[in-house]
C-alpha cells in the first residue's frame, strides 16, 4: 500500500522592488568614488570624442569642396579634337579660331578666356646676343604664345613689371613675359632698363617676370609672348588650348555652349575639359570624410564601453560577498544582475551626457 505524501507549497522567494533596485544601483556606484571618476572619465572621452569628430568631419568636407572649388571647377579647357594618323601617331582635325576669345567672352558664366600655345620647333632663347663657344650648352626655356587674358585665367602674380596687353597683341610688338625659372636661367631679376633677350636672334623686350600661377605651373619655366607676336615672328600655325576661368557652377553650361559659339556648323570636333556636378562632388567628398572622422570616432566610444565593462566585471569580483549575502537574505540572481546593469547604465549616461556638453563645446 503506498502512501501518499502531501507536497508542500513552495514558499515565494520575495524579490527586490524596482524602487529598492534604484536606489542600491545609486549607492553602488557611488560607493567607491575613485572608481566611478576613472570610469566617468573614460565614458565622456569617448562620447566627447564622437561629437567632436563628427563637427570635424563637417568643417573639413567643406574646406576640401571649397578648396575644390576655387581652383579645378573654375576651368573650361577646350582642344582640338585628334584622331589616329599613320604610324599612330595623333593629328588634329580641327583649328581653334584665332578669335576664340572674343567669341566666348559674353557667354553666361565665362569670366575670362585665354588662347595658349608653345612654339614649334624648339626656338633659341638667350640672354645675350653673342654665344661663347666654350660655354656648355643649356636647353633654351621653351616659348609659348598667349592672349592676353592668361594671367587671369591661371590666377597668376607678376613679381615686377606687368603683364603684356591688347594693345601689345594687336601690334604684335616684341614683349615677352618671363616665368620666374626662365629669368633665373636667363639671369634676368628686373625688368627696370628695359632688359632685352633674343629669340631665334630677334630681340624682344622683357616687361615683366610671373611670380605664380594657381593653374598651368610649367609657364614658370616658359617664355610668354602675345599670341599675334608668335603667329608673325615663330610661324605659330594653330593654337593649342582656349582655357577659359568660369563662375563656380557654371561649368556644364559653358561646355556646352562654347562648342557650338567656336563652330556652329560642327560643335563635336572639339575635346571639352569641364569640371564635374559640384553637388555630386561636395556630396562624395562629404560622404567620404564623414565615414573616416565616424570611424575614429567609434573607436573612441568602444574605448569608453570597454572601461565601463571592465570596472563592472572588476566590481563584480570584488561583491561577492555582498552578492552571496544578498542570495541568502533572497534576492534573485536576476535582481542582481539588474542592479549591476543599472549602476553601469547610470555610470554610462552621466558620462554620454557630459561628454556631449563637453564634445559640442570644443
Amino acid at each position: 500500500m503506498r502512501i501518499r505524501r502531501e507536497r508542500r507549497p513552495r514558499r515565494a522567494i520575495p524579490g527586490i522592488s524596482p524602487r529598492d533596485l534604484i536606489r542600491e544601483s545609486l549607492e553602488g556606484a557611488g560607493a567607491r568614488p575613485s572608481r566611478l571618476l576613472i570610469t566617468l572619465v573614460g565614458t565622456v572621452l569617448g562620447i566627447a570624442s564622437l561629437v567632436a569628430t563628427i563637427g570635424f568631419a563637417q568643417t573639413a568636407a567643406g574646406q576640401i569642396a571649397q578648396q575644390f572649388d576655387a581652383l579645378a571647377a573654375t576651368r573650361v579647357t577646350i582642344e582640338p579634337g585628334t584622331s589616329s594618323g599613320p604610324g599612330g601617331k595623333e593629328r588634329a582635325t580641327a583649328r581653334l579660331p584665332w578669335d576664340s576669345v572674343e567669341r566666348v567672352r559674353d557667354l553666361v558664366g565665362v569670366e575670362h578666356a585665354a588662347l595658349y600655345a608653345k612654339a614649334t620647333g624648339s626656338p633659341s632663347v638667350d640672354a645675350v646676343e653673342v654665344q661663347d663657344p666654350s660655354a656648355a650648352a643649356k636647353a633654351p626655356p621653351p616659348v609659348v604664345g598667349a592672349s592676353p587674358e592668361l594671367l587671369d585665367v591661371v590666377e597668376g602674380g607678376i613679381g615686377t613689371g606687368r603683364f603684356f596687353d591688347s594693345g601689345h597683341e594687336q601690334r604684335r610688338d616684341r614683349v615677352v613675359v618671363l616665368g620666374s625659372g626662365a629669368a633665373e636661367q636667363l639671369g634676368v631679376n628686373r625688368v627696370t632698363g628695359q632688359p632685352a633677350i633674343f629669340v631665334d636672334g630677334r630681340a624682344y623686350t622683357v616687361i615683366g617676370i610671373l611670380s605664380e600661377v594657381g593653374t598651368r605651373s610649367a609657364l614658370l619655366d616658359s617664355v610668354i609672348m602675345p599670341i599675334g607676336t608668335a603667329r608673325a615672328e615663330l610661324g605659330l600655325a594653330a593654337a593649342e588650348s582656349l582655357d577659359i576661368r568660369i563662375a563656380v557652377g557654371a561649368g556644364s553650361v559653358v561646355a556646352h555652349q562654347a562648342p557650338i559659339a567656336l563652330n556652329p556648323n560642327d560643335p563635336q570636333v572639339f575635346k571639352v575639359s569641364a569640371p564635374p556636378d559640384g553637388s555630386a562632388l561636395r556630396s562624395g567628398v562629404e560622404a567620404d570624410v564623414n565615414v573616416l572622422f565616424l570611424a575614429i570616432g567609434v573607436v573612441a566610444l568602444l574605448g569608453g564601453g570597454i572601461g565601463i565593462a571592465s570596472v563592472t566585471l572588476l566590481s563584480v569580483s570584488e561583491r561577492r560577498g555582498e552578492i552571496g549575502l544578498r542570495r541568502a537574505l533572497g534576492a534573485r540572481t536576476r535582481d542582481i544582475a539588474a542592479q549591476f546593469m543599472l549602476e553601469s547604465f547610470t555610470i554610462g549616461v552621466l558620462g554620454g551626457l557630459i561628454g556631449v556638453v563637453v564634445g559640442s563645446s570644443g
